[in-house]
């Protein structure tokens, strides 16, 4: 089943998995624009839900495997917590990192059993994997080379950036095996986060020119192949049939790969904007489900949803509906993947935000933007409105799914009325 409408809720990743693993918007905690560095602080708080620590009382067993970027408290040299020196993480490059003492407060203590993965993206240290409470392998040189973008750090000897994901291909297929081998039949919960497509795009040699879309496209093909890898798995232990696999992103794409070229391919379709952005190529995302037990092949969904749906969905799939209220702006969706029809929309109004912090309003089809500019990495970013010109932006995405038609001034009733609903 192809979901048609569903967002992230923020345009950008650490916000964006906030949403996913907790149902809650990211804006309501102390991160209010952007994303973390590889040494921020953990943002996911001690007394809030988890989608992984929920299905888990209900009996799965649960596993993380690839990118973090929700903090992890890192403790220095001489013994002080990251977090007591930076909150986000960005003036850090970990070279004053005791790697030794293992950290606190990562996936194992948000309801994962285990986790093996990066701290963050590809692009910011430490450049090393990890395993549960501590790097597998310490960081103790200088990252070499340094692609396009990565910031300056510590790198372990085991570090390749072009097979990050062919080791979260591995060990994603081998914790579904170990699964199967230690509890056969009974049910998990796997959480797999790549780096690709992510900047730098560095593809493996078997991906070099796959997608004629230049290095970006062949890292889009790479996660093409992890997900055959986890299909092929899931069949061959048996468990394909009464699984739901969900494929999806946390934001947009950009439209070009870092040398500025977009090789013929428009990442993000007909719709305006990219990653960091307000508008619609910002934080709506393709979402695939398939569950071949349950979900007729070939279908698809216009309901309006978001990847905070996703905490309550499983939530509720997993025996605990009453439970789904702890994902306070999430809400469960499980009657559309049985196939039944909505009489009334999910969310009455759902709400975006982009990389600088702009919001959005959605209801219905109308979409309001209390702002002038795409609010992240399109120019204007920010814009001051002049004389007589509107303070916002106003759009009928049924009629005007490019964005293209600002209907600000000609429906003040819209706008007053969406206006309510801003975050303050």
């Amino acid at each position: 089943m192809r979901f048609l409408d569903m967002h992230a809720s923020a345009a950008v990743c650490t916000p964006s998995r906030y949403g996913l693993l907790t149902g809650r918007y990211c804006w309501r905690t102390w991160l209010k624009r952007s994303v973390l560095g590889g040494f921020g602080s953990p943002l996911i708080e001690r007394d809030v839900e988890t989608l992984p620590a929920a299905v888990k009382r209900n009996g799965y067993a649960t596993a993380a495997v690839g990118k973090w970027h929700l903090g992890l408290d890192w403790f220095t040299k001489d013994g002080r917590a990251l977090s007591s020196v930076s909150r986000d993480g960005w003036d850090l490059d970990g070279f004053d990192v005791d790697y030794e003492r293992p950290f606190e407060r990562g996936p194992v203590d948000c309801g994962f059993d285990y986790w093996y993965g990066t701290a963050g993206s590809l692009d910011m240290p430490p450049y090393c994997f990890v395993e549960n409470r501590r790097p597998t392998m310490t960081p103790s040189r200088e990252k070499a080379p340094y692609h396009p973008q990565q910031r300056r750090g510590l790198m372990a000897d085991d570090w390749i950036d072009e097979e990050i994901d062919l080791r979260y291909t591995d060990k994603a297929c081998e914790t579904i095996e170990r699964f199967q081998r230690i509890q056969p039949g009974n049910p998990f919960f796997l959480y797999v986060a790549l780096s690709a497509p992510h900047r730098p795009c560095v593809p493996p040699a078997s991906a070099h020119g796959r997608s004629a879309a230049g290095p970006r496209g062949d890292m889009v093909t790479v996660v093409d192949s992890v997900a055959g890898a986890l299909v092929d798995t899931l069949e061959r232990t048996g468990r394909l049939e009464n699984t739901i696999l969900v494929v999806t992103s946390d934001h947009g794409a950009r439209l070009t790969d870092i040398d500025g070229k977009d090789y013929g391919h428009a990442a993000n379709g007909e719709l305006r904007g990219e990653k960091g952005d307000i508008y619609e190529g910002g934080h709506r995302v393709p979402c695939v489900v398939s569950w071949p037990r349950v979900i007729e092949p070939g279908t698809t969904s216009p309901e309006l949803l978001m990847l905070p749906d996703m905490a309550a969905t499983c939530v509720d799939l997993a025996g605990e509906a009453r439970r789904t209220t702890a994902f306070g702006d999430g809400k469960s969706f499980r009657s559309l993947l049985y196939g039944h029809a909505r009489g009334e929309p999910l969310h009455e109004a759902m709400i975006h935000h982009s990389k600088d912090g702009m919001f959005a309003v959605r209801s219905g089809s109308w979409k309001l933007i209390p702002g002038r500019g795409s609010g992240g990495f399109t120019e204007p970013a920010r814009r001051e409105p002049g004389p007589g010109e509107p303070w916002g932006q106003l759009y009928n995405l049924a009629q005007d799914p490019r964005e293209q038609d600002d209907l600000f001034e000609s429906r003040p009733d819209i706008v007053e009325l969406l206006r309510a609903q801003i975050p303050r």
